[in-house]
């Protein structure tokens, strides 16, 4: 990215300081730091446990942390924290994903800071928002199990959690947003403010529309494996090549259209399918017969035939797969950084564009406390960090 563009990035000369690990922290700051925010990651000197993490969480750190500044300090030493909060007394926004009380405890919640920078926006994301249950420990996968998430996502009697992590991510899209709309309030009262993010709420929110559909129909919501969809034909297929694709017709316009490409004359003609409420309640009758058709095709004639008539519908895809994604290559939506062993490799980039433009990778993942030094000296302090307990990434 030359000069003249990061200049003109949307949030350049917001600087955010974030005390976060995980997922939902990091993800708050990867919004604000893509769209051009300075943020500068603050880290133990031993470096964020997420970096460390393994198995289902071995991707967390290289697809959160891209565009950051990290310096890695020790918040229990006088000068750990005397540098931390010169870095603070010169930020727009500080935002905080730890346990309850964790950030008070160490003299760096909302209340303690506002007398270094009084007009500072505080973002802290936790498990709860303030409540009977915000002291309690959540993680992605307690908020979707308590708000009735897993059991919409898994078969009857078998909760399962969303194969992302969906609240994480959102809630730190929220938290940006709440960040975000701050910012401008500030522009016109000079105030800052404190900002709150919930996982569990989070969670409540994706479900909302299930809530409401129980009060509507009066009938109790069955999980998405077992639901009545309010189309008829909105499912996987199976074609003749042991592959599989979506489909979904979603309209009267669309339905004539999938007859009429798919040859499906009988079922066009039949005025009892015409209009959609139709086809969901004869939906039993029909389907047995659609899926033996698909059976007889392969998956790319499948697809075809879909992209002809118009129709919504995806190749079933393993995440790994999304490396050679034509449409991801072809349209900047992916960015590359380099993981723990120096490789460098390609991720999804922010699911934006703004003016034709979309957000890459501008600084590389950092390793620990790589710029302890450059914002030790913008910030007029002295600190040595021990070399003995850092390491590469």
């Amino acid at each position: 990215m030359s000069n003249e563009q990061q200049a003109s990035l949307p949030l350049q000369g917001i600087r955010v300081i974030e005390f976060v690990h995980m997922v939902m922290g990091p993800t708050c700051g990867l919004v604000l730091a893509d769209l051009g925010a300075e943020v500068i990651k603050v880290e133990p000197e031993t470096g964020d446990n997420t970096r460390r993490l393994m198995g289902s969480g071995a991707g967390y750190w290289v697809t959160y942390n891209r565009n950051k500044k990290s310096v890695a300090v020790d918040l229990k030493s006088e000068s750990g924290m005397a540098f931390v909060k010169e870095l603070i007394a010169s930020a727009d926004v500080v935002t905080e994903n730890f346990r309850h009380g964790a950030m008070e405890k160490i003299g760096l919640d909302y209340e303690s800071l506002k007398s270094i920078k009084p007009d500072l926006i505080y973002c802290s994301m936790k498990g709860f928002l303030p409540g009977p249950y915000e002291k309690r420990a959540a993680l992605d996968e307690v908020v979707q199990m308590m708000s009735g998430l897993a059991y919409m996502t898994g078969p009857e009697g078998r909760p399962l959690r969303a194969g992302a992590s969906v609240n994480d991510v959102m809630g730190g899209m929220f938290a940006a947003i709440g960040i975000l709309s701050a910012v401008i309030e500030r522009a016109r009262t000079g105030k800052g403010q404190l900002i709150r993010s919930g996982l569990y709420e989070n969670s409540a929110f994706l479900v909302g529309q299930h809530m409401a559909q129980e009060r509507i129909t009066g009938k109790p919501v069955a999980p998405m494996p077992n639901r009545v969809s309010a189309w008829a034909v909105y499912d996987v297929f199976s074609a003749k090549d042991d592959e599989q694709v979506f489909i979904g017709v979603v309209s009267d316009t669309q339905w004539k259209q999938f007859c009429d490409v798919f040859g499906l004359t009988e079922l066009a003609a039949d005025q009892s399918l015409a209009l959609n409420n139709q086809r969901v309640k004869a939906r039993d009758q029909f389907m047995p017969y659609l899926r033996a058709k698909f059976a007889a095709l392969s998956k790319s004639e499948l697809m075809a035939l879909c992209e002809e008539a118009g129709l919504p519908y995806a190749p079933i895809k393993k995440p790994v797969e999304l490396f050679e994604d034509e449409h991801l290559l072809k349209s900047q939506g992916l960015t590359a950084v380099s993981i723990q062993t120096g490789e460098r490799i390609s991720i999804p980039a922010l699911p934006l564009e703004m003016n034709g433009r979309r957000f890459g990778t501008r600084i590389d993942v950092p390793s620990i406390g790589s710029h302890n030094e450059e914002l030790a000296k913008e910030a007029g302090v002295t600190y040595e960090k021990n070399p003995e307990l850092s390491e590469a990434r």
